[in-house]
């Protein structure tokens, strides 16, 4: 059966494509009332409108507003024109507009409610706002537009305000057709044709007015030259409004259905308040019988951009608001276009029963983001044929994105007019054919394309011309480069070949294989030829300007070597960025190539080769590979050429290298929008190259140091690991030889110290790292047979190295071990380091220090040398635990040795630079005795060898220093008591010139200190040293008891000086402190001498006292002379007083006889007579 022949109604019949407001032919009116299908949504929108418009028709209302909302093609305009048609109830074609909707509502109460509506008499007022609004719109152009349609359906002139004021007074006048038949006698012409005219008919029109209304002549022209005026309130408009209703009778309506508001009022605030406050104003002074229904592209709040009370008034006056979608489109269209006779929907489900498998698989899109499908079921088939159900949605995002990308596009309706003339014209095409077509997607593109810009109808019409001329391409490619274009902005489907080929089916018997095949050679030909680019998998249209753009890239030239340098910062810097491979214990720094250049800096040791198809490798035959990479230590990896990364990066290059070298921001807007996008597919390009690099590499080759190996693995982070590793099981062969590791200097020292427990933890052949132990020690015998010097640097670079690779810590570990197992020694600065040297550590791993720490086979002292040495020992120290290893022995000698070298260095250090103590010249001796025996402290066997040696000086040294030794243990502190004690007296020895016993003491004492070895009679100094204590204190305390004696006899005579001077209160408490202080002084003293100038120091200071209490009394003796009358008397002369101290006169002596005593007597009789001799008295202090 033809499909021509399958649908109920004529596929060729007209078919309004866009509803238009003003056309309103019957033709036109029939069909559309006739054909107007109430969708489950339109249902939903009528029951709102009817419930709310009903209720004014029995209840006045201010709520006379009808807000009806959608995009482009959702029908809000037709539901308006509709809605107008059946509200005035016209007759169209000889039947009444409810009568055809008798069998559309299902709903018999919302029929009812439609009945109801149109009972009563209505008048509508149907306009586009944007079609019949003025050319300049100002606050009040809403009103203004409104005014016009209002007046014109009254009769008057709308487009004039001022004409149409005057026809509405002459009409009130009753006078409108004597005015009209006077004009046209006077002018010739109708009022209707030529009132648009009026102003070049002064003189007919003020012939007119004198005549018919009765005005002046200058009353007439000054109206028509403007002195009236024109303008017009809201609440003018209103009033005349309602004056026209209600003029009409109680029931009568008048709706204001204006399409297209929102667009007109855009975001203008002036606009819609103008709106709202004529609404407003009619919804409060009509009561319900003026209605005003507007549509809008948006909701109304997406509309205004107004706040706060100001926009819900605005929401109040537009109290029913209705939003239109074109979720049901396919219900219309399947109603009005596709509907099918019975004969042919019978046959249909017969042929979906027995084809449903073979559509499911042609309709198996690949990874479609929405509910793209194709056929459920027999009904569904015979509902949507020859369409597929995943076309209705699909178009339906194809007009709305053609209208938002393309400004010619933006005329196009994306809901069911556009749709329903697009799925018309789709079947018209494909009419001629059978049960079996299929409509291809690309049909659609023959809806939009007279709609479209003109860039890209000339690219369609440019391939079309090629394909017609067999100029490189196919008619084929036009209809896949149409199909390109549709889905050009469809992120639902992506345009991969799979998905490419599914929309272009034609019929059920599609070869799909073969269609695939097809459709790629399409593509590749547009690609060739830039009518399309490539991203990935998928493919998009170009337009001219992306076309020039697109060839500008393409011829961009981009180094090769920058491609291999991305692929490296992808591979290297993200994929496998370590620089170090990571096995077990160890951590190996490898070079990293990629083809033939090194990234980053070469370690000199393994090799990671990446093989890209641009180097020379890549092509080269497995021999050669096997080969180099034994050569080179190296794994080479040849990336899989099953996936495109290099043309990926080399696109992305070309992409930024061409924007580089462009002035973007001087070009025009449209190719920025073209370079803005081209630069996020270079980012995307990059994303995706990595993608495929990782790819590459699950699916390389691999040959690992001169072998092919097969590794399976699921990343490539897993496979350059496998590759790595068995590389490093491959160079380093000798590797497994350490199997038992250290982490730290704690460690090595424990090793050192022979307390590593771990030194027997494995059992076996090679087990505890002796095969490692073995090949160092085989090793440094060869350099010592050589005579090469090794230092600590030089094993570690060894076997750090190729074919080792062991840790460093490993390597000091193994060292140590040979140190002590006293196979090897370590010299640092030409010295033997012993295995407890602090710094031993240091020595073997300090990158500072290795090369100056030399490692040398050791030669042990011979056994007669071992026996002597430890003989002399036990002689030498009187010990017999001495250590009978080497190690310990040296050890022993040396920790011996340099503690008596200290112990005599701190001899003459600290004791000796005090005081002359005996025999320093022994301890000098010993010392450096001590200091030529450790001078052979680097070689064990001379160090061993001088000291047996030097034995007899040594146990000479060992004798001599006894006396020493035991001096400084056990006799110094009594000696330097004896020094101290002869220090003390020796400055006082005068004290004791009458005592003999004590002077032979002191000689006896001097003796003992003075002798070279004291040694045997420094017993004999403490009960010296208490003798010269005692006679000493005994001195003492006589000496006190004379310095309190003086102070008693001092104090007597500053007080009895006292009594013979007034006012010396004062001196005398200052004299009393003094010598009570004095006092204490003195007993506390713990020196001859000091008590002897403390005596002074009383005598001198009770002088002074005394002196000034002397004039203190003179004084007042001068000032109690009685003063005489006569002549003035000389004063008498003051006696001279000579002062003797008492200590100078009498002086200390001991008295054993009478004739001492009158000797003593004598002496002291005569010094006063002989002082007496010069001066007038004696005073004695």
């Amino acid at each position: 059966m033809k499909i021509q022949n399958m649908f109920q109604k004529d596929i060729e019949r007209d078919i309004n494509g866009v509803i238009k407001v003003m056309q309103d032919d019957d033709r036109s009116l029939e069909q559309e009332l006739s054909e107007y299908i109430i969708t489950k949504e339109l249902r939903r929108h009528f029951r709102t409108f009817f419930d709310n418009y009903t209720k004014a028709i029995d209840q006045p209302t201010d709520k006379i507003g009808v807000w009806i909302s959608g995009f482009f093609g959702s029908g809000k305009s037709h539901f308006l024109k509709i809605l107008s048609y059946l509200l005035s109830n016209q007759e169209v074609c000889g039947k009444r507009a409810i009568d055809y909707f008798a069998d559309k509502f299902d709903d018999p109460i919302m029929y009812a409610q439609a009945v109801k509506s149109v009972s009563v008499p209505t008048q509508s007022i149907l306009f586009n706002i944007d079609i019949e609004g003025p050319l300049t719109k100002d606050k009040t152009a809403v009103l203004r537009v409104f005014a016009k349609m209002f007046y014109n359906h009254c009769g008057f002139y709308g487009d004039d305000l001022k004409i149409a004021k005057l026809e509405r007074f002459i009409e009130k006048q009753g006078k409108t057709q004597q005015f009209r038949e006077a004009f046209e006698k006077v002018n010739g012409a109708p009022w209707t044709e030529t009132r648009d005219s009026f102003a070049f008919f002064e003189d007919d029109i003020v012939s007119v007015l004198q005549s018919t209304l009765g005005m002046s002549e200058q009353a007439a022209r000054n109206w028509f030259n403007g002195e009236e005026t024109n303008e017009l309130s809201i609440a003018q408009l209103v009033a005349d409004i309602q004056e026209y209703v209600d003029g009409k009778g109680k029931d009568f309506r008048l709706l204001f259905m204006v399409d297209e508001v929102g667009q007109y009022i855009g975001d203008d605030g002036d606009l819609m308040i103008n709106l709202q406050s004529l609404v407003e104003e009619i919804g409060i002074r009509c009561h319900g019988k003026v209605w005003v229904m507007v549509t809008s592209q948006e909701a109304i709040d997406s509309v205004v951009h107004i706040t706060g009370n100001d926009f819900s008034k605005i929401q109040g006056r537009f109290n029913t608001r209705l939003s239109l979608s074109s979720s049901s489109v396919d219900e219309v269209i399947k109603k009005r276009v596709l509907a099918k006779t019975d004969a042919a929907d019978q046959l249909l489900r017969m042929v979906y029963d027995k084809e449903h498998a073979v559509l499911k698989n042609l309709y198996t899109f690949n990874n479609p983001v929405l509910d793209i499908k194709g056929f459920t079921d027999g009904a569904e088939f015979s509902a949507t044929f020859p369409f597929v159900p995943y076309q209705f949605i699909v178009i339906q995002k194809v007009l709305a994105e053609i209208r938002k990308h393309g400004n010619s596009g933006k005329h196009l309706s994306g809901g069911e007019r556009s749709m329903l003339s697009g799925f018309q014209e789709a079947a018209q095409d494909v009419k001629d054919k059978d049960e079996n077509a299929l409509v291809p997607f690309h049909l659609f593109y023959n809806t939009v394309h007279t709609f479209l810009e003109s860039p890209i109808r000339r690219v369609i019409d440019r391939c079309q011309t090629a394909a017609d001329n067999h100029d490189g391409l196919e008619q084929q490619d036009v209809s896949v480069l149409k199909l390109l274009y549709l889905v050009r902005y469809i992120e639902d489907i992506k345009a991969n070949i799979d998905n490419i080929s599914i929309l272009m089916i034609d019929d059920i018997r599609t070869d799909k294989i073969a269609l695939r095949a097809s459709v790629s050679a399409s593509l590749e030909r547009l690609l060739s030829q830039n009518y399309i680019s490539r991203n990935g998998d998928t493919y998009a249209f170009l337009t001219d300007e992306e076309q020039d753009i697109a060839i500008d890239i393409k011829n961009t030239p981009v180094d090769s070597a920058q491609v291999i340098t991305s692929i490296a910062q992808t591979v290297y810097g993200e994929i496998y960025p370590s620089k170090k491979f990571k096995h077990d214990k160890y951590d190996f720094a490898y070079d990293q190539y990629i083809d033939e250049t090194l990234n980053g800096s070469a370690c000199g040791g393994m090799r990671l080769r990446i093989v890209t198809v641009a180097s020379d490798y890549y092509g080269a035959p497995n021999e050669r590979l096997i080969m180099d990479s034994q050569v080179n230590n190296e794994a080479i990896v040849v990336l899989s050429n099953e996936t495109p990364y290099f043309d990926e990066l080399e696109q992305a290059m070309k992409i930024r290298k061409y924007v580089k070298q462009r002035n973007v921001s001087q070009l025009p807007e449209s190719i920025q929008d073209i370079i803005r996008k081209r630069q996020q597919q270079a980012r995307i390009l990059e994303e995706r190259a990595r993608s495929y690099i990782e790819k590459a590499i699950v699916g390389a080759k691999v040959i690992v140091h001169g072998e092919v190996m097969d590794i399976k693995t699921g990343n490539a982070k897993d496979k350059l690991d496998a590759a790595m590793n068995g590389l490093v099981e491959s160079v380093y062969s000798k590797l497994n030889m350490v199997n038992r590791f250290v982490e730290s200097d704690a460690d090595i020292l424990s090793i050192l110290n022979g307390t590593d427990d771990g030194q027997i933890a494995f059992t076996g052949q090679g087990a505890n790292n002796e095969d490692a132990l073995n090949e160092i020690s085989q090793w440094l015998e060869l350099q010592n047979q050589k005579m090469l010097s090794t230092s600590m640097g030089d094993v570690q670079r060894r076997y750090q190295a190729i074919p080792y690779g062991w840790r460093e810590i490993d390597i000091a570990a193994l060292i140590a071990r040979l140190i002590s197992q006293q196979k090897i020694s370590i010299k640092y600065g030409g010295a033997l380091v012993g295995k407890d040297e602090r710094r031993l550590v240091d020595y073997l791993r300090k990158k500072s220090e290795i090369d100056k720490a030399v490692v040398t086979r050791r030669i042990a002292p011979s056994e007669d040398l071992m026996r002597k040495s430890i003989a002399f020992l036990r002689d030498y120290l009187g010990a017999m635990d001495i250590p009978s290893d080497e190690d310990g022995l040296i050890r022993f000698v040396l920790d011996t040795f340099t503690q008596k070298q200290e112990h005599y260095q701190e001899l003459l250090d600290k004791a000796y630079s005090e005081f002359r103590y005996p025999e320093k010249e022994v301890v000098t001796k010993a010392h450096d005795l001590m200091n030529d025996v450790l001078s052979q402290r680097r070689d064990n066997v001379a160090l061993l060898t001088r000291m047996v040696q030097r034995q007899e000086d040594l146990l000479d040294c060992s004798e001599d220093m006894e006396g020493v030794e035991f001096f400084f243990k056990s006799q110094r502190s009594v000696y330097d008591e004896a020094r101290r004690q002869m220090e003390r007296v020796n400055k006082e020895r005068d004290y004791f010139a009458s005592d003999a016993d004590t002077l032979e003491v002191f000689h006896t004492i001097a003796t003992i200190l003075a002798q070279p070895k004291p040694y045997d009679r420094i017993g004999e100094l403490p009960e010296l040293i208490q003798k010269v204590k005692t006679a000493y204190s005994g001195l003492l305390d006589l000496k006190k008891d004379e310095v309190v004696e003086n102070i008693r006899q001092c104090m007597q005579d500053v007080h009895q000086l006292a009594t013979e001077a007034r006012d010396a209160g004062v001196l005398l408490r200052q004299a009393d402190d003094y010598f009570v202080g004095k006092r204490e002084a003195a007993k506390n003293a713990s020196s001859l001498t000091e008590l002897d100038a403390m005596i002074t120091q009383l005598l001198t200071y009770k002088d002074n006292i005394c002196r000034r209490m002397e004039v203190m009394s003179a004084s007042h003796q001068e000032r109690t002379t009685p003063v005489g009358t006569g002549t003035a008397q000389p004063a008498p002369k003051m006696p001279k007083i000579t002062t003797l101290r008492r200590y100078d006169l009498c002086s200390v002596k001991r008295l054993q006889s009478k004739e001492d005593i009158d000797r003593y007597v004598d002496g002291i009789r005569e010094k006063l007579l002989k002082t007496l001799e010069s001066c007038d008295g004696v005073q004695i202090n």
